[in-house]
């Protein structure tokens, strides 16, 4: 990529191929043309209201083609886009505002309804000043080093607080540029991804500066069912999916990647035995198992797998990518067969916002480099195998990952721990069949209720953050007063007061909750979520209810009659309605 911005390479490709399309969701179809001034329109706007240089601009939509003419406008404007979860907690959400000096909040009707955090100035992208209707303004053309901020994205931190990372339009377009993509395969490519997680920078901006098109799935949780039927009706050539939902998909559906060239997985470790499902169902797809993080610019490494496939090994890291630096040093930056992973390169971020203690911390002087060079450090253990490729051994801090997002055990505990009534807590990652589960371990004082700690949790922790809750009567220790984590029992998430099936449907829906939750029995009136159900686990059910009964649920359904008693009345109801 010759271009120094993000904005001003996407200018490049909008002229070479102005009538391709760039955007589709849904009805929506944006050409580059026609995505590059409703860009130029809200850069304006921005620019209007004061955005400058670097500022950090805040992001909160639906999946829709709002939201890559709010990126794009974003930096047209000079500005480094700053992305908000839908699922974060408003409290969450308005810390992350203020210490961003609450900016610009650039959202759509829809979210406006929801509910938004303050903001000095909220703008709607879906609004006539940016709609399509509008005449055409020229490019602001603001200048924009290749060092300067593109986005910043927060991750959890192991203070309480989540941490921003500073990603470059340098690091990006390193990425972008990469010969990974130079196949073809991610021409036509889904985004799929929370666009506040970093795999997005590969969903949005590897198609937009290649001539690609994004193609975006529909607002909220996706299920096997839509993912099977967005990949045939919209002709998807490559996509990434979390490690968790790769190995949900290869269980329940792997055919469904046919016509797909290559599938990403990553984020956390990779199944060996969903690659070989996926690769035995779809031969003519490649399977790559992809290593990065955000401060590095998102993918630093990568692995890929072609049919004929045996799962005898475990999926290692990869090699490097092109331009990246990868280091196994061990306690003295030495050189090492095994030891912490450091990265080096273009693409290393700037750092963490606003917190120099954590940048000197995680982003140290490349001493292999030499000059003003930096490296990452991880904290994954590795051991570089025979033939030189990575394999990943463990962590060196508490950080773990839950459906592709980084986690900090310690932010978790210090939520928990916010609760007057709680005495003592120490939180772990449970290792389970969709991938991670967190646990709180709590010692309970005078006036403790599980539900109202529950009920706290969900107002200052994202759902992926959540864990099931286990009471004890006190911490077990070693005997140097550490706690004693092998001796905390498994939790056991079966609810009180069963009650049995009372038809046959029932019976069957029953099973089927149990072996999605992986608990021994469901009781008829036994939430979902209570049981501890989260997104993977709910695909898992549907799609199961779907092959099991022939019904096809949504996971808005299972929010709205999450017991086995709802479901089977609102299968009834369907069944009288048809």
């Amino acid at each position: 990529m010759d271009s120094l911005s993000l904005q001003a390479c996407f200018a490049g490709q909008a002229a070479r191929t102005p009538d391709a399309t760039a955007v589709s969701a849904g009805p929506v179809e944006l050409t580059y043309r026609e995505l590059d001034e409703r860009a130029n329109r809200l850069a304006h706007r921005l620019l209007s209201l004061g955005v400058g240089r670097e500022h950090p601009v805040a992001v909160l939509t639906e999946r829709s083609a709002d939201l890559v003419v709010a990126v794009l406008g974003i930096l047209k404007a000079g500005a480094a886009y700053l992305p908000l979860h839908s699922a974060y907690p408003l409290e969450r959400m308005q810390w992350i505002l203020d210490q961003a000096g609450g900016p610009v909040l650039l959202t759509d009707s829809g979210t406006r309804r929801r509910g938004l955090p303050a903001a000095k100035h909220v703008v709607l992208v879906d609004d006539e000043t940016t709609g399509p209707a509008v005449t055409p303004v020229p490019d602001p053309a603001i200048e924009t080093a290749a060092d300067q901020t593109a986005y910043i994205m927060y991750t959890s931190g192991t203070t309480g607080e989540p941490k921003g990372v500073a990603v470059t339009h340098r690091g990006v377009l390193g990425l972008v540029a990469d010969p990974l993509w130079d196949s073809g395969f991610h021409d036509r490519l889904l985004l799929v991804a929370p666009y506040a997680f970093s795999v997005s920078t590969y969903e949005l901006w590897v198609p937009l500066l290649r001539g690609g098109t994004i193609v975006l799935a529909p607002p909220g949780d996706l299920d096997v069912a839509t993912l099977r039927r967005l990949i045939v009706d919209e002709a998807i050539t490559g996509l990434h999916l979390t490690a968790g939902l790769f190995r949900l998909i290869a269980d329940e559906a792997p055919g469904c990647f046919a016509g797909v060239r290559e599938v990403l997985t990553g984020g956390d470790v990779v199944a060996p035995r969903a690659v070989a499902r996926v690769l035995a169902a779809c031969p003519e797809t490649t399977v790559r198992a992809m290593y990065g993080a955000t401060e590095v610019s998102l993918f630093a490494a990568s692995a890929p797998f072609t049919a004929p496939y045996q799962a005898d090994a475990p999926v290692p890291i990869g090699a490097g990518l092109a331009g990246v630096r990868l280091y196994v040093l061990d306690e003295d930056l030495a050189e090492a067969p095994e030891g912490e992973l450091y990265i080096g390169g273009p693409r290393v971020a700037r750092g963490y916002v606003g917190r120099p203690d954590l940048t000197a911390e995680r982003f140290l002087e490349d001493p292999f480099a030499g000059g003003d060079a930096r490296m990452y450090r991880t904290g994954d253990l590795v051991r570089r195998r025979d033939d030189l490729q990575l394999e990943f051994v463990g962590r060196t801090t508490d950080l773990v990952k839950i459906r592709g997002f980084r986690v900090e055990l310690g932010e978790v505990e210090t939520a928990v721990a916010r609760n007057s009534t709680v005495v003592d807590v120490t939180v772990v990652a449970r290792t389970v069949e969709d991938g991670t589960r967190l646990v709180a371990y709590v010692v309970p004082g005078t006036g403790y209720d599980s539900a109202e700690l529950r009920a706290g949790l969900t107002g200052l922790l994202p759902d992926y953050m959540i864990p099931a809750i286990v009471t004890l009567d006190a911490l077990p220790l070693t005997p140097n007063g550490k706690i004693d984590r092998k001796a905390l029992p498994e939790p056991a998430l079966e609810l009180d007061g069963y009650r049995p099936p009372e038809n046959d449907r029932q019976e069957v829906l029953c099973g089927l909750f149990a072996g999605a939750l992986g608990v021994e029995r469901v009781g008829i009136d036994d939430s979902f979520f209570d049981l501890d159900g989260q997104s993977l686990a709910a695909m898992r059910l549907i799609s199961r209810i779907q092959a099991e009964l022939g019904v096809e649920l949504t996971i808005a359904d299972l929010f709205n009659a999450p017991t086995v008693t709802g479901i089977d009345q609102l299968i009834a109801t369907e069944g009288e309605a048809a």
